[in-house]
């Protein structure tokens, strides 16, 4: 039996997220420009082709959520037993040990449905909120190479963005997909990528467990200091509080070449979008004031849900690519290349602070 209650999961998600209407986004107006994107996409990074491109898929809130949980499941099913699993094992041993002749199956039964409920419930608020800003992805399963990659257009976010942003529908619309693309192009140029995010997500897995008690964090190195903890807190370390510094240094190696996949697509999508798309300055200046001017809730969950680490995705990787690519003059976008030569070759936390130290590696 799943630890997580899937379908409670769908169905919380699609509550929170709601059901605008898709308005006039469709995939097919940019399906036929989406190969023509992909070879500009390659010719600009020096990274190969893929053999095939996903179709681009216009979806809903709903049909977004379900693709993702699809893809979170083996993650956090392995979370989720490392917690409730082995544990609630040896649990239940003891506890026969305790009571001869009884049989408590049903009601660890019981218990772990309730527990796969509230879980499900959680899994599917998180994707909720998160489906309502969400543009576009490149869906990727890392833990299981076998399932095909697909590239997602949230058509109703799309829709209201356009709206709200005060910009031309079909040409956010290119924008995005280039932006998705160049994931695709990534992923297919740098093949030893996946299982390079892969092994680092797989190490943090191992051992870690989904809950934190008070109690436990109070005992974390620094806690003692009520005025350090609490400043900590504030700054959104819980994580690294929770995980430990061993841990920590995983998710310092995960964040680095996230911001390089993230700030490198963000690069690309301009000078790609610059060659195709009339209206890119005034793309690019609306889509940072979206960024920027986030009401408090959105705040307050992106700080909570560690979403505030995306955002410096965008910007820190993109600040590198930007710096490496005008250090390099017309061999700029050949030089940035070779960060996706190996992993070794990628830059480190500090390396995206100052890329004039990866450009010294490099030389």
């Amino acid at each position: 039996m799943d630890a997580i209650d899937w379908s409670t999961a769908q169905r919380v998600g699609d509550l929170i997220a709601g059901s605008p209407p898709a308005g006039a986004m469709r995939s097919e107006r940019v399906q036929p420009l989406a190969m023509q994107f992909a070879r500009r996409v390659s010719d600009y990074s020096g990274l190969e082709l893929p053999a095939e491109l996903p179709p681009l898929e216009a979806v809903d809130r709903s049909h977004w959520i379900a693709a993702n949980l699809q893809t979170m499941r083996p993650i956090l099913e392995s979370l989720a037993a490392d917690e409730l699993g082995p544990g609630g094992s040896a649990r239940r041993m003891r506890l026969r040990r305790k009571r001869p002749g009884q049989d408590l199956r049903p009601l660890y039964d019981a218990l772990g449905a309730a527990g796969g409920l509230l879980l499900g419930a959680q899994v599917g608020a998180m994707a909720g909120v998160l489906s309502q800003r969400v543009l576009g992805q490149y869906d990727l399963a890392l833990l299981d190479p076998s399932v095909t990659p697909r590239l997602l257009l949230v058509a109703p976010n799309l829709d209201q963005a356009a709206r709200n942003m005060g910009v031309d529908g079909e040409q956010l619309l290119a924008w995005v997909t280039i932006h998705e693309i160049t994931h695709a192009v990534q992923f297919s140029g740098a093949p030893w990528l996946r299982e390079h995010l892969a092994g680092i997500l797989r190490e943090l897995i191992d051992g870690m467990q989904v809950t934190v008690s008070l109690g436990a964090l109070m005992r974390l190195p620094g806690a003692g200091d009520a005025r350090a903890f609490a400043e900590r807190l504030r700054r959104g370390e819980l994580v690294r509080l929770t995980l430990g510094e061993q841990r920590w240094r995983l998710v310092e190696r995960l964040q680095s070449t996230m911001s390089l996949v993230e700030g490198h697509a963000e690069h690309v999508m301009d000078a790609v979008g610059a060659e195709v798309l009339p209206s890119l300055p005034t793309l690019r200046a609306a889509m940072t004031r979206r960024r920027e001017h986030r009401g408090l809730p959105w705040r307050v969950l992106e700080r909570l849900l560690g979403l505030e680490l995306k955002m410096r995705q965008y910007e820190e990787g993109r600040r590198f690519c930007d710096a490496v690519v005008l250090a390099g003059g017309e061999e700029g976008p050949r030089l940035l290349a070779r960060a996706w030569r190996s992993p070794e070759d990628l830059p480190t936390a500090d390396e995206l602070q100052a890329p004039e130290l990866w450009l010294a590696r490099m030389a």
